[in-house]
């Protein structure tokens, strides 16, 4: 109980320090221009931001606040800079500001009718059927830990497949709470997290449309069209392409080990960088092969969908989850989630029994 309290204490000073910074960074937009003296004047926020999450020991804590504030709060402060991005709006109010800079929200800009559509059959889209697909995957969620007590029974790699199932729902979870709950309060019109990653038929369909949409937003404008701008004018159009996206997954592999390190606090062996190195350079090269054959030789979706799932899933097991049993963070979620079912069982106890 001490331990929960002193981590709460820790997670209001978090915010309370987030706050302040935030609050200095929209006073500074109204009395410095656009360009480098606003970067200059943003600059100071970018380490308080990736030192913050460092005074957590929540595992869940830590992959959150390390996500929405030492991730995408930085990178939407680094566009904000320029006056670019989603905090870029003239008359973006205070509240907005805050919100939009803290949490992994956007607004939902103008679409064409043909995304609307894909929008439209993402679960997310529909708040009644969309409820009940949420709540089934907490209820997953809750069967994967009781499973977990079974780890001894099951081959390693199973138990692989089911902390990747575990911790995209529990993402997605995340996400979409998050998103709803501010968009219940703003009343703002915000762009979906997922798209059924699990229906991709591509690499290129499964990082660009489908898999963490507040990833790809954020890094597409602050990696992929700036590294891709400056490029073009030496290596050409074509090339310059593949290298922002070389480049694009190489700074996502390098946040990814920022965020692993948080759990840990373990020296970072690399692999989950290489992991997106990886997929960056398969990407690539699926990119080319499809200019190259000009879309004349596809793969049908019903072969090429479970070939992109298993290759993900797979290197995933190679690559990316071994760095994250090694820091413990498979334990420690556990540990959590037992805290929290005996809170919750106590509150029970205690509600049953005053009625008794």
């Amino acid at each position: 109980m001490e331990s929960m309290e002193a981590e709460l204490k820790s997670l209001t000073q978090v915010w309370i320090t987030v706050l302040v910074c935030l609050t200095y960074c929209y006073l500074i937009s109204r009395n410095i221009p656009k360009g480098i003296f606003r970067l200059i004047s943003v600059l100071p926020i970018i380490p308080i931001f990736i030192i913050l999450p460092l005074s957590l020991t929540s595992i869940h804590l830590l992959g959150i606040i390390g996500f929405f504030i030492a991730w995408l709060a930085n990178f939407k402060l680094l566009l904000f800079s320029f006056n670019q991005g989603p905090l870029s709006s003239p008359s973006i109010s205070f509240v907005h500001f805050i919100s939009i800079a803290c949490f992994p929200i956007n607004f939902r800009q103008n679409i064409s009718p043909k995304t609307e559509k894909s929008i439209s059959q993402n679960p997310g889209s529909s708040s009644l059927p969309s409820f009940f697909i949420y709540a089934v995957k907490g209820l997953v969620i809750v069967l994967l830990i009781y499973v977990y007590k079974f780890r001894q029974y099951l081959h390693p790699n199973f138990i692989i497949f089911l902390y990747c199932v575990h911790i995209y729902f529990l993402l997605e979870l995340i996400l979409i709470v998050t998103a709803k709950s501010v968009q219940f309060l703003l009343g703002l019109e915000l762009e979906p997290q997922f798209n059924n990653p699990f229906v991709s038929t591509s690499l290129q369909d499964f990082w660009g449309k489908r898999w963490n949409l507040v990833v790809t937003g954020i890094l597409r404008p602050t990696i992929y069209q700036p590294v891709q701008f400056i490029c073009a004018s030496i290596f050409g159009k074509r090339w310059a392409q593949l290298i922002a996206l070389l480049a694009t997954f190489v700074v996502s592999g390098l946040m990814h080990e920022l965020i692993f390190y948080y759990f840990g606090r373990v020296r970072p062996t690399g692999e989950v960088f290489s992991f997106f190195v990886l997929h960056g350079v398969c990407l690539a090269v699926e990119i080319e092969l499809k200019r190259c054959f000009k879309n004349r030789f596809q793969l049908p979706p019903l072969v090429s969908g479970p070939l992109t799932v298993v290759f993900v899933l797979v290197t995933g097991a190679w690559l990316f989850f071994p760095q994250y049993l090694r820091c413990g963070a498979d334990v420690k979620s556990l540990g959590e989630y037992a805290i929290v079912a005996e809170s919750v069982k106590g509150l029970i106890q205690k509600w049953w029994g005053s009625f008794s």
